[in-house]
């Protein structure tokens, strides 16, 4: 197990593609079982023959004709309408947004692109620190993988087996949470920094423009409500909300507010198609890695070293944590979970009694961290391509937020209560 997890770290090493890379990784341990190599186009395709993993794709769709279609913009509008006016505001625009986002696009990197896109230029205008900007924009993008539906949720229920229904469920609440906990921080940050232009509150004025916003993204607003209403009311399935949500965003792009014209869905779908084929390649030679694990018996022999060290699902739980949150440093979010789900999770459930749902919202939360940390933080890149600043200068704000958001990862861990509250 050691050379096998020696030798994927090596190949990551050298930059050889993560699906090459855990392809190439589980040859050996089938060479060495004296398992015939057949048994790689096997199992590549078995894994993708999938009927949840069709979400993933879907989702990828619904979030492109969704930032082209004007839905996006829309929603952006609304959320400062809103708070716009107090004093901090624009930066608790960017949350509510991303948090209105995350419920369409299921993607992290998706919604810091598309709200910094719109948000950091504006916010630069009403006298936002650019570093500033960019931090809100970085932290509160994880919310596209937390709040439902999430296209990490998706790829851990298909390789975990458990209920991605039950882990959307779970996200809804630690999502809210977290997105509150978020807005609260970046209007003390303005208020104590004197971030932003300070408004009167005129509230007929404000009342109006509220109800221009509203009428204009009355539509748009629907979506969400039609995707998680669908599937907490059991309408739906995840992957049949996937379905809906392409059709209701195309309808909107195409008929309605006509922002998207016949001539530019090739393009959308031929970008969508690439975004996704790379994902499910990756999926797809997971499975074999994840095979090798098996024959190997990793989650066995991981399972009871770490009996030894500690039998208190608490200290386990922190222990995880901890290491999470360095893999997320290095790693991409879809390739650890792909690495690390199938090996933890049994041992959370079987050897600490931890619920599934319970500990794969964890793990997607902890990930998700990795998205806003240095040295290979997706969200990062984002936010400071679009911000037009270094890595450096966006840390010190940055260093609040995730501060918060580490705060909130402890709060999820160890009260279950929030996640399953309404799983069951």
């Amino acid at each position: 197990m050691v050379a096998l997890l020696l030798t994927l770290l090596g190949l990551f090493a050298v930059s050889v593609p993560i699906a090459m890379a855990l392809g190439i990784a589980a040859i050996p341990t089938l060479l060495e079982r004296r398992i015939p190599l057949i048994a790689i186009p096997q199992v590549v395709f078995e894994a993708l023959d999938s009927f949840a993993l069709m979400a993933l794709p879907l989702y990828v769709l619904a979030g492109r004709l969704m930032q082209t279609g004007g839905i996006a913009a829309r929603l952006v509008a609304f959320a400062t309408a809103l708070v716009s006016w107090i004093r901090g505001g624009l930066s608790a625009a960017v949350v509510l947004t991303s948090m209105m986002f995350a419920t369409i696009s299921g993607s992290s990197a998706a919604t810091a692109a598309a709200v910094g896109a719109m948000l950091i230029p504006e916010m630069e205008k009403q006298r936002y620190p650019r570093p500033f900007a960019a931090a809100a924009v970085a932290a509160s993008g994880e919310l596209g993988v937390i709040i439902p539906p999430s296209t990490a949720m998706i790829l851990y229920g298909v390789i975990t087996g458990i209920s991605i229904t039950d882990l959307f469920i779970a996200g809804f609440l630690p999502g809210l949470m977290i997105g509150a906990s978020l807005i609260l921080t970046a209007v003390l940050m303005s208020w104590i920094g004197g971030y932003g232009e300070r408004r009167p509150f005129a509230g007929r004025q404000w009342l109006c423009d509220v109800w221009a916003a509203f009428r204009r993204a009355i539509l748009s607003l629907v979506m969400p409500v039609l995707i998680l209403g669908g599937i907490f009311g059991g309408i739906f399935t995840a992957t049949e909300a996937a379905v809906v949500a392409v059709f209701y965003a195309l309808f909107l792009g195409v008929v309605v507010y006509r922002e998207i014209g016949l001539r530019e869905l090739p393009g959308i779908f031929a970008r969508a198609a690439v975004t996704s084929s790379v994902v499910m390649i990756i999926v797809a030679f997971a499975a074999m890695f994840a095979f090798a694990l098996q024959l190997l018996r990793a989650p066995q022999q991981i399972g009871a070293f770490l009996t030894t060290v500690t039998a208190d699902p608490m200290m386990f739980l922190l222990l995880v944590n901890l290491f999470l949150l360095v893999v997320g440093m290095f790693m991409e979010t879809f390739a650890a979970i792909i690495v690390l789900a199938p090996i933890l999770a049994p041992i959370a459930v079987r050897v600490y009694g931890i619920d599934p749902t319970h500990f794969g919202l964890i793990m997607i939360v902890n990930l998700a961290v990795g998205m806003v940390t240095p040295p290979v933080g997706v969200n990062l890149f984002i936010a400071c391509g679009v911000a037009r600043i270094s890595m450096e200068q966006l840390m010190r704000p940055l260093a609040v937020f995730l501060a918060v958001l580490l705060a909130n990862l402890m709060i999820l861990t160890y009260v279950p209560a929030i996640p399953l509250a309404l799983v069951r």
